[in-house]
């Protein structure tokens, strides 16, 4: 059967209606109660029906996986690209107290691959179900000669809520409070670009290669999922009063903790306080980093940062199995590494 002309310009309509009618099981799966409509249409449904809440606030975030996505395209596997999109996300809108409500995805390629676009979805779908997100939607672009062989980009959208006496924006933190870290598993989502010129180039590694006191292969350790901090967040506010908290993304612990800041406090982080992956020290001795360009470039072990009174500290260390990393001193709104 001859082809269509778009499908010959390399656009294949049919396949990707085809591909995307297998999806009704895995998106079925991460819908919650609110969500109505059937699958598909050119709008996501959600009933805006927030019980317990007086005054609900919804919170939105956008972002991508950044240069990450090149491990997975040299690994061939691409279900945890997925899961480190919708964990990223629900991440950002957690510092603010929100729980996460409903997910919108966005998948840019040249040639549409079933295999790799299954696999995605899977990694969407797992994710959004471990965090009682709804995926209600989402866009696949195929787009010949914009993208190299094998190539595509991602990028997600999410909306949650929270009501608006309990959003933690900083505002309540005091001098003498603590800082509470969540480890990290890796690069999660960030400073990728600079770890695979260290990798590939200064090191001269291949995906396959090992290195002493990483586990498994140097691919493997870079492609490991970003982990997601809903779980002992949650579990840990409906205990203790939060007053701040950052996710460790892109600027590290040095630029993404002074956005809950007071001008009039710094936040003291004592290196050595937490148990760093090895991958970290690797890619630092490699090239040579100094502390502040390592601690803005890359997470450091430290994924999510957490501030509470001293007298919560216990309490917060016992629930979210974190790590008292530093503390608030006066100053200017900014981190100090000592």
């Amino acid at each position: 059967m001859k082809k269509k002309a778009y499908a010959q310009a390399g656009v294949d309509v049919d396949l990707g209606n085809r591909v995307k009618s297998t999806l009704g099981a895995k998106l079925k799966k991460t819908h919650r109660p609110e969500v109505l409509g059937r699958m598909g249409g050119f709008g996501g449904l959600f009933r805006a029906s927030f019980k317990g809440m007086k005054k609900p606030v919804l919170v939105a975030s956008v972002d991508g996986v950044g240069t990450k996505l090149k491990i997975a395209f040299a690994m061939g596997k691409h279900d945890t690209v997925g899961m480190d999109l919708v964990n990223h996300c629900v991440n950002d809108i957690l510092t603010l107290g929100a729980e996460p409500l409903f997910f919108l995805d966005y998948i840019g390629t040249g040639k549409l691959e079933p295999t790799v676009f299954n696999q995605i979805m899977k990694g969407f779908a797992t994710a959004c179900q471990k965090s009682n997100c709804a995926l209600i939607g989402g866009e696949t672009a195929q787009m010949p000669g914009f993208y190299g062989a094998g190539e595509y980009d991602l990028a997600g959208t999410i909306v949650g809520v929270v009501d608006e006496n309990k959003i933690v924006d900083g505002r309540n933190i005091r001098i003498g409070d603590a800082i509470i870290g969540l480890p990290s598993n890796g690069l999660h989502t960030n400073g990728y670009s600079l770890a695979r010129k260290i990798v590939f180039e200064t090191m001269k590694l291949k995906p396959s290669s090992r290195v002493k006191g990483v586990a498994g292969t140097i691919g493997e350790a870079l492609l490991k999922p970003h982990m997601s901090y809903l779980a002992p967040v949650q579990a840990l506010m409906k205990k203790v009063k939060v007053k701040g908290m950052a996710h460790i993304t892109g600027g590290g612990l040095l630029d993404n903790f002074p956005r809950v800041l007071p001008k009039t406090a710094d936040a003291v982080i004592r290196k050595g306080s937490w148990k760093m992956p090895p991958l970290f020290a690797c890619l630092q001795q490699a090239a040579n980093l100094p502390d502040d360009e390592a601690y803005q470039v890359f997470n450091m072990g430290i994924g999510y940062a957490i501030v509470v009174a001293p007298s919560d500290v216990k309490q917060a260390i016992s629930i979210t199995k974190g790590t008292q990393i530093g503390e608030i001193r006066k100053g200017r709104g900014r981190v100090k590494l000592v």
